[in-house]
């Protein structure tokens, strides 16, 4: 059997993604939280010898991005200090960890014939690392030293030994250590089951065939990207979005036979506050989109994104400075996708529909738990609607495209380990949206605090400046949280940090519809009618915007 048998190669790459897979439900099964078993959280990847992604898992696809720049960072760091059975630990964003500290990134070495052949890795948000706010995630931080330990890429386990002072650091700063602590094991569970998986394969099929395997995949990403990106409308493309708080974002992507460059340098300095993004996070956001438009139906690797160069400016907000604060970099990553998005929809429509929720919408509540007296701390990124195509209204209720197939977490689920109670859970009717084809619906939730010293922390995004429609249709409605206060007052918020809350205050998420593709008076009646029917729209509304008469 030669090393270079197409038949061999394609079996260890399926072989890989399988490994992947495996790697992913061995966390799911296994974590403590609800936020990684149930929302799925999380990403799972494979490596090269050097850190190039060879096969990615099932997973948020904004954190398997991570996964190369973490274990690339380690290999610099630690050079020859590597050691068959070691696991390597970061979440910081200047040492391999990308995002922010909440996600603990672990990363494991493979070796055969005495050499690394591969890595093993996952990331996962947890519940607590420790900082200045329950949850570690504050609007009111301006450093990141207020947000929680910082893991500057270390060893976790040491030739397959814990290093038990490494752990109880770690659990010992969090409000929540036997969660974090079921966490960190079902990670590190994940990245041995895949090593074994890959070195069984290496032991299999011998250890140079293995690595062929692996550098034949990624040409053959590479070929894929070069063979769509060739088919993309060349050019240079523009763009200047508002944001919610008036500062103005720019993009300028130009198109080639043989590169996709992504200029982001001419945008703000960065945020005195959490809402910075790194560079490598920002370099996250081009790859999934160049991805959507390339090859989207494959897994993505380390050749996938070769035609793809991302420029930024040190010391702005797409590229902030070490030390910044950063817990809520989603917020500004999402607004980076979206843009790059929104500047290539009108030309690319085949591809790209029109704008959807386009945040995270992160809701932190916690408290003491009425019932058993611990910390509870409930860390949700919410659903809600996607824009419209031509020929076909938007999708309700699933996951922005930065947080892929990830899942919201079922009611019951919610009210057992929490203090609180879900009262409402329901379709966003709110009007927005409309369109020849429709926006999909977002979401309206309602959860009631059961203890008297609860607290609230949101941060969304697409509030102010909502959905953007294309050809015509309805911008989206967007995301917001309401509180109604047991007294009876109520307030709304896009941003709040550590709001106080007590017994039988009502916290409202309402998120947004997608926007609208078409003028909506050409939408077809019977259509109108059936979302009538279906109370998605008021016949008043229908009237107003589908010239339906009633």
């Amino acid at each position: 059997m030669s090393m270079n048998d197409p038949i061999t190669l394609e079996i260890i790459q399926n072989s890989l993604q399988a490994a992947s897979d495996e790697m992913f439900a061995a966390m799911r099964k296994t974590a403590m939280s609800s936020i990684i078993y149930e929302v799925l959280d999380m990403g799972t990847g494979i490596t090269d010898a050097v850190g190039r992604i060879a096969s990615s898992g099932a997973g948020i696809p904004a954190f398997i991005g991570v996964l190369d720049k973490s274990v690339q960072f380690i290999l610099k760091k630690h050079g020859d200090n590597i050691r068959p059975g070691d696991v390597f630990i970061t979440n910081d964003p200047w040492h391999g960890g990308v995002t922010h500290l909440n996600d603990l990134v672990l990363a494991m070495p493979v070796f055969a014939d005495g050499k690394i052949i591969a890595w093993t890795a996952n990331i996962a948000h947890n519940s607590d690392v420790g900082g200045m706010a329950p949850g570690s995630l504050s609007g009111e931080a301006t450093e990141i030293f207020q947000e929680g330990l910082r893991l500057p890429a270390v060893k976790i386990v040491r030739e397959g030994e814990t290093d038990q002072a490494v752990m109880d650091i770690i659990t010992t700063n969090s409000r929540m250590p036997d969660f974090l602590k079921g966490d960190v094991w079902a990670a590190i569970a994940a990245v041995r089951v895949g090593a074994r998986r890959l070195e069984g394969l290496a032991a299999k099929y011998g250890t140079a065939t293995f690595l062929v395997a692996m550098d034949h995949f990624m040409d053959f990403g590479e070929k894929a990207a070069r063979a769509e990106l060739a088919k993309l409308p060349h050019g240079t493309f523009e763009l200047s979005e508002e944001q919610d708080d008036g500062r103005v974002y720019n993009v300028k992507v130009t198109i080639s036979a043989d590169e996709f460059l992504v200029d982001l340098r001419d945008n703000p300095d960065q945020d005195t506050g959490p809402t910075n993004a790194c560079r490598d996070g920002t370099m996250i956001c081009a790859q999934m989109v160049f991805k959507s438009l390339t090859d989207p139906d494959t897994p993505a690797n380390d050749g996938s994104f070769r035609p793809l160069k991302v420029l930024t400016r040190e010391g702005s907000i797409f590229d902030a400075r070490e030390g910044s604060a950063i817990g809520f970099y989603f917020e500004t990553e999402v607004r980076v996708y979206d843009l790059i998005w929104r500047c290539l929809a009108p030309h690319i429509p085949e591809r790209l529909p029109a704008g959807h929720f386009s945040s995270i919408c992160g809701t932190f509540i916690g408290g003491i738990h009425p019932d058993t007296g611990r910390q509870y701390t409930i860390v949700e990124p919410q659903i809600g609607g996607w824009g419209a195509w031509d020929g076909r209204d938007g999708n309700p209720c699933i996951f922005s495209g930065f947080h892929g197939e990830t899942y919201n977490t079922p009611a019951e689920i919610s009210e057992a380990r929490n203090g609180l109670f879900v009262d409402r859970m329901a379709l966003n009717t709110a009007p927005g949206g409309e369109g020849k084809y429709n926006g999909g619906r977002g979401l309206v939730l309602e959860y009631r605090i059961r203890t008297k010293n609860g607290f609230l922390t949101a941060g969304y995004t697409r509030s102010k400046i909502k959905p953007w429609p294309l050809e015509g249709g309805k911008e989206g409605s967007g995301n917001f949280v309401e509180v109604v206060k047991a007294d009876g007052g109520q307030e709304t918020y896009s941003f709040v940090s550590g709001l106080d809350l007590t017994t039988d205050d009502v916290i409202r998420v309402i998120t947004s519809s997608g926007a609208g593709y078409g003028d909506p008076k050409d939408r077809d009646p019977e259509a109108v009618h059936r979302d009538i029917k279906n109370g998605l729209i008021s016949p008043e509304r229908a009237k107003e915007v589908h010239g339906l008469a009633l």
